[in-house]
């Protein structure tokens, strides 16, 4: 298998209001996300790609246009945690390429959630 990632970043903050008052989520916050995608194919195609990473860019339009620098309880629907926002891209992407694997997102260098089916 063949196997392609590419990352892209944005800033928003967000709050997880659900929690107890005293779990520091549940305050207002921000992080500086990292969004990587992850795609598969059994064979390359004729251009020697799992697809050209050029092809990625409407990813990075939609993080811009949606994500980056906006309070994300606004913007995702469901409670704004990196598991759901990593399910959010993955669907996203997915949806456009069909050789859409996992997805990952990470709210601190240390921290890391991933969907994948």
């Amino acid at each position: 298998m063949f196997r392609i990632r590419k990352e892209f970043h944005f800033s928003a903050s967000h709050r997880l209001a659900h929690l107890p008052p005293d779990h520091q989520c549940a305050r207002l916050h921000g992080h500086n996300y990292v969004v990587v995608v992850e795609l598969a194919a059994e064979t390359l195609n004729r251009d020697g790609f799992v697809r050209d990473y050029h092809d990625l860019a409407p990813l990075k339009a939609y993080i811009d246009g949606t994500f980056d620098h906006r309070h994300l309880d606004e913007v995702l629907g469901v409670p704004s945690t990196a598991e759901n926002m990593a399910r959010h891209f993955y669907d996203w992407c997915r949806a456009r390429w069909p050789e859409t694997s996992a997805v990952a997102v990470s709210e601190t260098p240390k921290t890391w959630a991933e969907y994948r089916p």
